[in-house]
């Protein structure tokens, strides 16, 4: 058996949560050894397996099929996950969504990160087989580790005792940076970090202002930062704080808990299943809440999930999600297996 993996746009979308879900895929494929390519020129593979849906991907979706190769289409993207995210996101959605349908109806089976996103795409009324496979979490790469987390402290100036409050993602209304925000002008005795990088002329003026000078002294926005110090940021951070929306599921989550960070998350469906409020997060719904919710987890008021959180992370491991996929291959490969419903 061999896959090609592919991934267009990859330098763009290299920093987003999907750029991430590529290398977890190259890992867990390895982990299980599948043989797999990124060269889009090969024609030896068996299974296509994309992962963007550009013009060049329902380029290859149609390359593949006059090869008579199998296409499985991973579904990161949702027209949910689409709105109130960059200029005209809100306008283009409709127009997203029946692009989306028509490429995700050509495959031979779709996999999608969570439950959610597979009730969602079902709900489009696509008629291809969906399994909803994580994207997974390198658990060694996020084991707490002394040295990264010093060199977080020394990057951003962390004083003894000084609280911190993190968050990960792009520079979308859709991830709750307003609201990261206005929470932080209640607690301006906590430094808090949204790393992350959107360019600038695709997101509306509003993210743009706030991004850029409207926001308290005790809030920084650094960029995309990976490596060490990110990692390091998981884990010595007091809290992760994730007011999003809209997710298909959320890597920096997994990210978060891999690291046994506390995690506090807005209560929103995609969680269903897998997060539990009081159990392995915390969870809230309005700005109040949280600010209830910040003040007693900084201050040690309520009992951390950071244990019970890891465990989570545990359930999906790379290696774990390298026979997921394993046996969806070997579905699609064995068509009489596939049943469309």
């Amino acid at each position: 058996m061999k896959v090609l993996l592919y991934f267009e746009g990859e330098k763009i979308l290299a920093k987003s949560g999907i750029g991430r879900a590529l290398d977890h895929q190259k890992r867990a494929l390895s982990s299980v050894g599948i043989d797999y390519t990124l060269d889009a020129e090969c024609t030896d593979y068996d299974i296509l397996h994309i992962n963007t849906y550009g013009i060049n991907s329902n380029n290859m979706v149609k390359k593949a099929r006059k090869l008579g190769k199998k296409v499985i289409y991973h579904a990161h993207s949702t027209e949910e996950d689409f709105r109130n995210s960059f200029i005209g996101s809100n306008q283009l959605s409709p127009l997203v969504k029946k692009y989306l349908i028509s490429l995700y109806s050509k495959a031979d089976y779709l996999i999608t990160p969570t439950p959610y996103s597979k009730e969602l795409i079902k709900g489009y009324g696509i008629t291809v087989p969906i399994a909803s496979i994580s994207n997974g979490i390198d658990l060694n790469r996020f084991e707490r580790s002394n040295e990264k987390e010093k060199k977080f402290r020394d990057y951003f100036n962390v004083k003894t005792g000084q609280k911190v409050i993190i968050c990960v993602g792009l520079y979308f209304e859709r991830k709750g940076i307003i609201d990261f925000v206005e929470l932080a002008k209640q607690f301006p005795e906590y430094r808090f970090i949204w790393f992350g990088h959107t360019p600038m002329y695709s997101i509306p003026r509003t993210i743009r202002t706030i991004v850029k000078e409207d926001h308290p002294k005790n809030v920084e926005f650094p960029g995309y930062i990976k490596g060490d110090i990110i990692e390091g940021a998981y884990s010595a951070a007091d809290l992760f704080f994730f007011p999003s929306y809209e997710e298909t599921e959320g890597i920096v989550i997994l990210e978060a808990l891999a690291s046994r960070q506390q995690v506090l998350v807005r209560d929103i469906p995609v969680y269903k299943g897998w997060l539990q409020d009081k159990v392995n997060c915390y969870m809230g719904t309005t700005n109040e809440e949280f600010a209830d919710l910040i003040e007693a987890l900084i201050e040690d008021k309520i009992p951390n999930t950071c244990d019970s959180g890891y465990e989570v992370a545990t359930q999906k491991s790379i290696e774990r999600i390298g026979h997921d996929l394993k046996k969806i291959y070997e579905i699609v490969l064995n068509e009489k297996n596939i049943v469309r419903k």
